[in-house]
């Protein structure tokens, strides 16, 4: 091949370059996202912090996986069966393409190997609900009480839902603690909170970084339920009772909170400071850093999802490109 022809199909080589950088920035980002969607959850109410939280999960760990997909391409086309395979020069494929090989296999080894484990994430939460499900028989209105002197209650999702207590629990609650106990139980089902513990544990097996959000989404999700309790039955004060009586109750029992995957039980997270937040103002606490720090997230998220963006651009272009000159060749031949 002449190389003039080399050369003037490589001046796309900057811009991959370019792309090169865009497709870190994905894999960056949430190093910075995620201590500034922690500190704006704090400051909204649960509701809008657990959507809040959820969706930059999500939205972080797509981008994550989208540049790495771009990373192991890039790389792919420094392989000289590649190039064969396309019928071009690999001198050209090795300008176009600044990705080494062994950053290329690094990240399609990361990649293969965060889908694999983000499929079995997926198929053992689903798992595990099914046998929560299977396990108990719903009377009616959805509710299933279990002969156990273990003080216990969580929400089993499913259509429909079922919330399971036992008579454990049941003893040490009065009557109107117990209402409270099934509104919050309710709160979970009605509000699909399992959907957004599920999508949190597939977006931290796409990105270490994301686990620091599993912990602050489960407390805004049990806020959620608390609060949608106190609406209610219209006193916060009788939830904070009956859910510091129901966690003191589970925790002489002698038994840990252990609910699997995404079933939500009363007593889980922390206690005390649901507690205190429900004996506290309901209106959630306003900054005057909220504008600024809400800002930030979305510069954080929208350069993530530029960066991939453009990397993507950067490779397509760059791949018809090469097409191009493919097709021109054998005119470039008999020329």
């Amino acid at each position: 091949m002449d190389e003039t022809v080399v050369r003037a199909a490589t001046t796309r080589a900057p811009i991959m370059k370019g792309m090169v950088v865009a497709v870190w920035i994905p894999l960056l980002v949430p190093l910075l996202a995620v201590p500034l969607v922690r500190l704006l959850g704090d400051r909204l109410s649960p509701r809008s912090a657990s959507w809040l939280l959820a969706a930059t999960g999500v939205l972080l760990s797509g981008c994550t996986t989208l540049a790495l997909m771009l990373l192991t391409g890039a790389g792919l086309l420094r392989i000289p069966f590649v190039a064969a395979a396309e019928d071009v020069s690999p001198l050209l494929l090795r300008r176009m393409s600044p990705v080494p090989v062994p950053l290329a296999c690094a990240a399609g080894t990361a990649l293969v190997a965060t889908l694999a484990l983000a499929v079995w994430t997926l198929h053992r939460r689903l798992a595990m609900l099914t046998l929560a499900r299977n396990a108990v028989r719903p009377r009616r209105g959805g509710l299933a009480v279990v002969r156990d002197d273990l003080p216990d209650a969580y929400a089993v999702p499913g259509r429909p839902g079922t919330i399971v207590v036992t008579t454990g629990m049941l003893r040490s609650l009065d009557a109107r603690e117990r209402d409270v106990l099934l509104a919050h139980e309710r709160a979970h089902l009605s509000g699909r909170h399992h959907w957004f513990t599920l999508a949190m544990d597939v977006a931290t097996v796409l990105h270490p970084a994301l686990a620091a959000l599993r912990g602050p989404l489960r407390y805004h999700l049990e806020r959620w339920a608390d609060e949608s309790a106190a609406d209610a039955v219209g006193d916060r004060r009788l939830v904070a009772r009956a859910i510091a009586r129901a966690a003191l109750a589970r925790s002489r029992a002698g038994s840990p909170v252990s609910t699997p995957g995404p079933v939500f039980s009363a007593t889980a997270g922390p206690v005390p400071r649901r507690v205190a937040a429900l004996l506290a103002a309901p209106a959630p606490r306003r900054s005057r850093l909220l504008p600024g720090m809400a800002a930030a997230l979305a510069a954080c998220l929208a350069m993530s999802g530029a960066g991939a963006l453009d990397a993507a651009t950067d490779l397509h272009g760059s791949l018809e490109t090469m097409e191009i000159h493919h097709h021109h060749r054998p005119e470039a031949g008999r020329a």
